[in-house]
């Protein structure tokens, strides 16, 4: 009986350091698979936190311009929030002007040489640049809200396209640029303070396309979509035009076009608390009209030209009373006190008293007799 209990005994021992050798393999196994699955884990996060950030910065950049192509085509300023001065200027940019004419040739792509609208239609097509509604009212919103999907644009004109795995594919023979030959552009006039400088900035452009009825009247003008300037203008950078009609060498950048302010363009807006265009101010009247867009342009040249002023006349007394009506009496004063001593001096000259007088002085001493 006594053999038989201690069996028993042995056998419970065994069972238990077999239960308990199951348990701590089990728990080694369980430790094991979770430290080599947890760094993958933080490998499949970090990957996507790092995709979630380059998406963010893609779309902050422009879609999807990258950090090399801002490098290589670095782009000017933007024009300051905290301006003194500044006058936003609307004008219609017509390419049968000789001044615009690059922006239009070649009508249809010749190699790598594009016209304006064709190179800005395929950076907008494939998702380089977004596009802006062009509004009824005239006014230019470049914001979110106003964005308008180029499958809309291409509906609503009638553009042949084609789609293929969600892409929109059309031909270069569909691109109606020759139907293109005007363009709306907002510029800012502005004075900055920061380093007492005077810029023309180019803020957006529309392309208007003129289409002509089955009648042969009066062409028609479609304005397209609006583009924001400083979003286009790193690519306009890796384009050029044509600035002379006698020298084909004399090329330049689409951005050194707009940069420097080669275009030409009639204003036909601007920016009012009343919200009118200038055909609505002059009342449809054309000498009115013309009239109303020389006053204005003579207001830019001359803000332009008397940001400083003439230094020789800005220092003078005449311009000091003139500026200041205070000083307008002490400048009259001194102007006559100036005119007498001249006055005083020319007879003594003329009478051989004066200091400045070349004649020999001779004393002459009365004596009494």
């Amino acid at each position: 009986m006594k053999t038989k209990k201690n069996s028993s005994n042995g056998n419970w021992m065994l069972r238990l350091m077999v239960v308990a050798a199951c348990l701590q393999f089990s728990i080694f196994n369980l430790q094991f698979s979770t430290c080599s699955a947890q760094p993958k884990m933080r490998r499949v996060q970090q990957k996507t936190v790092q995709q979630k950030q380059q998406k963010q910065q893609q779309q902050a950049n422009g879609q999807g311009m990258t950090q090399r192509m801002r490098l290589q085509y670095p782009t000017a300023f933007d024009m300051p929030e905290d301006v003194v001065w500044r006058r936003d200027i609307y004008r219609e940019v017509n390419l049968d002007d000789e001044p615009n004419a690059g922006l239009y040739y070649p009508v249809e792509p010749a190699g790598m040489h594009l016209n304006l609208f064709t190179y800005v239609f395929k950076l907008a097509l494939n998702g380089y640049i977004p596009v802006y509604e062009y509004r009824l009212d005239g006014n230019v919103v470049l914001d979110a809200s106003a964005k308008v999907d180029m499958k809309t644009v291409l509906d609503n004109y009638h553009i042949f396209y084609e789609e293929k795995d969600g892409k929109l594919k059309v031909d270069n023979s569909d691109i109606p640029s020759a139907e293109v030959k005007m363009y709306y552009l907002k510029e800012s006039a502005y004075y900055d303070q920061a380093n007492s400088s005077f810029h023309i900035k180019v803020q957006a452009f529309c392309p208007v396309m003129l289409r002509e009825d089955d009648f042969g009247g009066e062409a028609t003008k479609y304005p397209l979509f609006w583009v924001k300037y400083s979003e286009v203008e790193p690519y306009l950078s890796r384009q050029t035009v044509k600035t002379s009609d006698v020298n084909d060498a004399a090329v330049m950048t689409l951005g050194d076009y707009f940069t420097l302010n080669k275009y030409r363009g009639r204003i036909y807006k601007t920016d009012n608390r009343l919200g009118k265009t200038l055909a609505q101010i002059a009342g449809n009247d054309s000498t009115k009209l013309s009239a109303e867009q020389k006053r204005i342009e003579a207001e830019l040249e001359a803000f332009r030209n008397n940001i400083f002023g003439d230094k020789a006349k800005r220092d003078s007394l005449d311009s000091i009373a003139s500026m200041d009506p205070k000083q307008t009496k002490v400048a009259k004063k001194n102007s006559g006190r100036t005119t007498r001593e001249k006055s005083v001096r020319s007879k003594k000259s003329s009478s051989g008293g004066g200091s400045g007088s070349s004649a020999a002085r001779v004393s002459v001493r009365r004596e009494r007799h």
